[in-house]
């Protein structure tokens, strides 16, 4: 892939990726290493991150950087702040803390079970948590860093088949939020991404499980790739913007959300009401495992 170089922006910066061994995590933490940073992975299969760290090492800028990786998972808190202790202990107190660690699962919200509800709040939301609280003291003692929460559309905007995960994205953005608020004095930039759908192992997956309404809602919409969420993510860091919004559909999004309000609601009914009409008319020409399948 083509690197962006952002001068010497972050030139041996310590950064620390969690969700960094695919996807979106991966994407910035190459793009990092293209840059010239020292980046840790954080991220559960110890196999899948020896491969990312190995990518990293053909991206890197020069000799002098180093990389590596903690096997852990974000939702216990205790393996979280060791993943943390760990990196501090390699190499340093980090300058960089992006949380791209998440996991969805989307259906209707009376077929979900409570404990996907539990496992997304423990991943995406909790798992965010434990990163920086671990990390917190050692920035505000710096009055120092960045950290980069990675929530979704779905975090700011109600989407069809997303109950679970909605919610805890929902929560990120809150927890960011207040963040960003109680961070500044101690000179802590706080930002939180709000990526559309994209090209990621993660949404091949829940491709498997998504009610046809959500299909038939997001459809025509664009799928950016991880580099392109990754690039913008890169360039938001660089100019200390809160809201990252890659794509231009969800700067679109989060424009209407904060014009309209409530009043989104009736077109967003509008749609879904068209999608379940769709959706009839396919069971009834040939049975209810017809739309099951388009979906």
């Amino acid at each position: 892939m083509l690197m962006t170089t952002y001068n010497s922006y972050f030139q041996s910066k310590i950064a620390v990726v969690t969700g960094g061994s695919s996807g979106i995590g991966l994407a910035v933490a190459k793009q990092l290493a293209a840059n010239g940073a020292h980046v840790w992975l954080v991220a559960r299969n110890a196999d899948r991150l020896k491969e990312a760290v190995q990518s990293l090492e053909a991206a890197r800028r020069d000799a002098s950087q180093r990389f590596g990786f903690s096997a852990v998972y974000v939702a216990d808190a205790a393996q979280a702040a060791s993943a943390v202790q760990q990196v501090v202990k390699e190499l340093g107190v980090p300058d960089l803390l992006i949380n791209s660690a998440g996991i969805t699962y989307p259906g209707y919200v009376e077929s979900l079970s409570l404990d996907i509800f539990h496992q997304l709040m423990d991943v995406d939301y909790f798992g965010t948590v434990h990163m920086v609280q671990a990390l917190l003291p050692a920035l505000i003692q710096r009055r120092s860093g960045t950290i980069v929460n990675v929530s979704s559309v779905a975090g700011f905007m109600g989407v069809f088949g997303y109950s679970a995960y909605g919610a805890a994205k929902y929560a990120v953005r809150g927890y960011s939020e207040v963040l960003r608020a109680e961070l500044k004095p101690y000179n802590v930039n706080v930002s939180v991404v709000f990526p559309p759908d994209t090209d990621t192992p993660q949404l091949a997956y829940e491709n498997e499980f998504k009610p046809m309404e959500t299909k038939e809602l997001s459809g025509n919409a664009k799928m950016m790739s991880a580099d392109a969420v990754a690039d913008t993510i890169m360039k938001g860091i660089i100019r200390k913007r809160f809201a990252i919004l890659p794509g231009s559909e969800s700067k679109l999004y989060y424009s209407l959300t904060g014009w309209l309000g409530s009043a989104l609601y009736p077109i967003m009914d509008m749609m879904i009401a068209d999608a379940k009409k769709k959706k009839a008319k396919l069971e009834s020409q040939n049975g209810p495992s017809a739309s099951a399948k388009q979906a």
